[in-house]
């Protein structure tokens, strides 16, 4: 497989994804979304662009890699879709973060049309991205998957066959769920502790010679000095990503009684005004709920 389509290569994450699949002698097809400018390093590097998604069908795997389940199912099902133009044998990843059940309806389109859809979110961040240490997990048959690893060696470090297609965006909305429920019990555990009167830096200094202790609490302790960039990841998108993992919750019929709690932290952060700016940021919600200031930094 030589030839890959790819949508969404204007974000933090596809452009890193295209840079490094063209790095590694692919040929790569793109489409726009709004904005050219990222692109042209790409463009520059050998990419071709085209003008609509169902142009890609010609391509031997399209990568999907956009903001959540709305997109995809543009990407799969808009007027220029790539179902629009269904080429038998065609193999689409969706790498983004979407929910489980529009990734099964999906696959059964394109399985009725030839096709093939393979869910493989990613985890790790844009800086990752661009130096091709991605992690990512694939829900997708033994034999597709030994097709794919190739491409996912291009821009992954670490590889992770989870299951057949479904499996993965099931795990990464389980995965979502742990990491923001450590940064919004963090972030509420320093407001709390300013307003209990406490140095908060001496329960930074007791959970990190401790279990407890995590890079995401690490990431989240840079705030106290003000340094907020330690997750470059938008609460906007975050808020998105438990909300889905709270529908998968419901859709199961389980409880759900932290993750509706730490959706409600992140819809709170966003509704105060920080949905733009990076997870850290819980941390200045909390201290504006709670009239308080936490560390240097808010």
């Amino acid at each position: 497989m030589q030839h890959i389509g790819f949508i969404g290569a204007s974000g933090l994450m596809g452009h890193g994804i295209a840079k490094n699949l063209l790095k590694k002698g692919f040929q790569v097809s793109l489409t726009a979304h709004s904005r050219i400018d990222p692109l042209q390093d790409l463009l520059a590097g050998g990419a071709n662009l085209v003008q609509h998604h169902a142009e890609l069908v010609d391509c031997d795997v399209v990568i999907v890699c956009v903001t959540g389940t709305p997109q995809v199912e543009e990407a799969m099902e808009g007027a220029q879709g790539l179902l629009s133009a269904a080429r038998k044998g065609l193999i689409v990843v969706d790498a983004s973060s979407s929910e489980p059940h529009s990734t099964r309806r999906l696959a059964a389109r394109c399985h009725a049309l030839g096709m093939t859809f393979v869910d493989a979110p990613l985890t790790r961040t844009p800086l990752e991205a661009e130096s091709g240490k991605l992690n990512t997990m694939v829900g997708a048959s033994p034999e597709v998957f030994a097709q794919l690893e190739p491409v996912f060696k291009a821009y992954c470090e670490n590889i992770f066959h989870v299951g057949d297609m479904g499996s993965a965006h099931v795990i990464k909305l389980l995965n979502n769920f742990l990491g923001q429920a450590i940064t919004t019990a963090t972030a509420e555990a320093f407001a709390v502790g300013a307003k209990a009167g406490i140095d908060v830096s001496q329960l930074v200094r007791v959970v990190s010679a401790g279990a407890v202790n995590s890079g995401l609490f690490q990431a989240m302790a840079k705030t106290l000095e003000g340094d907020y960039s330690g997750l470059k990841f938008e609460l906007n998108n975050a808020s998105k990503d438990l909300r889905y993992y709270v529908h998968l919750t419901e859709s199961v019929k389980a409880p759900s009684l932290v993750g509706s709690s730490v959706h409600q932290s992140l819809v709170t952060a966003c509704a105060l005004g920080f949905g733009h700016e990076h997870v850290p940021s819980l941390v200045k919600a909390q201290a504006l709920l709670n009239q308080v200031k936490i560390g240097n930094g808010s």
